[in-house]
């Protein structure tokens, strides 16, 4: 347990969050395991978590015209699916385990939870949610702007594969 909250204490995601919120809201996860190959979740499925990549390495996908594409890859410590949690849309991306992984699955519903328990700690996991999601946009609004300026080895790697 003490090794989880170090993990997460030291992401973006939950910083300046106090030990015992850490503590309740791991009592509320669950563990996953996700095999080499296989996916956490698909573009379009309904979402109910986030996740929290403990060990393996894992790749974010979109789909476009039949193949998949790579739009960053996964490692220990980098959380994914919060944004479907925020915006209450279908997963916008998939997420497939590159490397055999395991990953702290943290439900929505605990995140409720967590809201009725202490609502300042809530509200900076959001905020702070909020940032991460910022963060990205950013990133992804420079890699356009490269993209269309011409800088080359911006655009999303290809893989080989059907979908």
């Amino acid at each position: 347990m003490n090794a989880r909250i170090e993990l997460l204490q030291a992401m973006p995601l939950f910083g300046g969050i106090a030990e015992d919120t850490l503590t309740f809201l791991l009592g509320l996860c669950t563990e996953v395991s996700v095999a080499a190959g296989e996916f956490f979740f698909r573009e379009g499925d309904d979402a109910q978590s986030m996740y929290v990549l403990e060990e393996g390495r894992g790749a974010v996908l979109k789909r476009w015209q039949g193949s998949q594409y790579v739009l960053m890859h996964l490692l220990p410590g980098d959380c994914f699916g919060e944004m479907s949690l925020m915006d209450l849309h279908h997963r916008s991306a998939s997420v497939i385990a590159v490397q055999a992984c395991r990953a702290i699955e943290l439900p929505g519903t605990s995140l409720l939870k967590l809201y009725e328990r202490d609502l300042e700690q809530f509200t900076l996991i959001q905020m702070n949610m909020g940032r991460e999601v910022s963060r990205r946009l950013r990133d992804t609004d420079e890699r356009l702007f490269q993209a269309k300026m011409g800088v080359p080895g911006v655009l999303a790697e290809y893989i080989v594969r059907s979908t």
